[in-house]
């Protein structure tokens, strides 16, 4: 017997659409699933676009207003995709109104918004998700594997890469993303916060760290009207970029080891260069989110002149085999959310979190808001156990 969870999404921008989509294909994927997800109503408050969602996707209702979802019975659960601000008050009040929520991350401007949306999580006895979908990656599954099995020794350093272009544009948009009063930080919210994930997940936790930030496109043009995504707005008033659009961060792990974390919106030439480089006393561990199923692994007792081989991840590897059958199948981004509604829907269906949670959040927001002390200050700040 597969019980029906009736669902919303708050924010249909694009990773509302991902959201969605991925609620439709977790039955595909993960059949024997005890819930499944039905598509109960889609608030946004740009007008039309929740009456597109519907039709295209086939959601049962619409609003304009997301407090009507916290009030309707039909929906147990809510993707929560509106823009950074308004993810604290979403995220407590559909956990206060009993609703299991899946929301994006930062989860909010700051790690004090980060922890008022996972106390009120734990308060209601809910489930909550975030939006770390890089972690899925059966490839860096395998990966944090390899090095907890000590295959590459000893841990020493880690170099954690996010270069993008979506903000390379002089014409790109002056929207919420680039206001601290709406969209909080830069590119630390956005980029490296999935990179603070990666760290976490693969090495533990950051201790200490040292940050510089910049703002390299320091004003943008107002758009005129509705945006969506990266949308362009040449003509418009300028106005200022309030937030950072690069960051360089130096960091210290409680395990000893050493790391850097890069991240930028703005670099020409680059399209998701996400990525990260570990090494140990014996070996070394290798992603390219570009080549998402592929690992570079080097391992033995050679140590100098030690040769690197490619693996290709199979059906062994994380949830892989949910979506192809052997080794070297190409799996892409979406595939990444499918796992993260998975494991979302898995928590719901036994009660217990899977993936990742409320809790990931806060650590994420804690490196955040030292590496925005450490850029201000200059010096090394300590990483606060949340």
């Amino acid at each position: 017997m597969v019980d029906a969870l009736g669902v919303a999404v708050v924010g249909f921008g694009w990773m509302g659409r991902v959201h969605t989509q991925a609620y439709a294909r977790v039955p595909h994927h993960y059949p024997r699933l005890p819930l499944r997800p039905r598509l109960v109503t889609v608030a946004e408050e740009v007008p039309g676009r929740a009456e597109e969602a519907a039709a295209q996707f086939g959601f049962a209702s619409t609003t304009r207003d997301w407090r009507e979802v916290a009030a309707d019975p039909r929906v147990q659960a809510v993707s929560i995709t509106a823009p950074n601000f308004l993810h604290r008050e979403i995220g407590v009040a559909m956990a206060e109104a009993g609703k299991h929520i899946w929301i994006e991350k930062p989860v909010g401007l700051t790690a004090g918004d980060a922890r008022a949306v996972a106390e009120a999580v734990t308060r209601a006895g809910v489930q909550g998700a975030v939006g770390f979908n890089y972690r899925n990656a059966p490839a860096v599954e395998a990966a944090r594997d390899l090095i907890a099995s000590g295959d590459i020794g000893t841990v020493t350093h880690v170099r954690i890469r996010l270069f993008s272009d979506y903000a390379a544009h002089p014409d790109g948009a002056l929207t919420w993303r680039y206001e601290r009063e709406r969209g909080g930080s830069g590119v630390l919210g956005d980029l490296a916060s999935h990179g603070v994930d990666l760290a976490r997940f693969l090495l533990g936790d950051i201790a200490s760290l040292t940050a510089d930030t910049a703002v390299f496109v320091p004003e943008r043009a107002r758009p005129t009207g509705a945006t969506a995504g990266h949308a362009l707005a040449s003509g418009g008033e300028l106005g200022p970029v309030e937030n950072e659009d690069y960051v360089n961060c130096l960091l210290r792990f409680a395990s000893g080891a050493r790391g850097v974390l890069e991240a930028c919106r703005v670099s020409v030439g680059e399209q998701n260069n996400y990525g990260f480089e570990v090494h140990g006393t014996k070996g070394a561990v290798f992603w390219d989110f570009r080549r998402m199923n592929e690992l570079a692994v080097s391992r033995g007792t050679t140590y100098q002149d030690q040769p690197v081989s490619t693996v290709y991840v199979g059906p062994g590897d994380g949830e892989f085999g949910a979506f192809q059958p052997g080794a070297a199948n190409a799996m892409g981004y979406d595939d990444l959310k499918v796992i993260e509604a998975y494991r979302f829907l898995r928590s719901v269906a036994e009660g217990r979190p899977y993936g990742t949670t409320l809790g990931d959040a806060v650590h994420s927001a804690a490196v955040l808001d030292a590496m925005t002390r450490s850029a201000q200050t200059g010096g090394w700040v300590n990483v606060p156990t949340p």
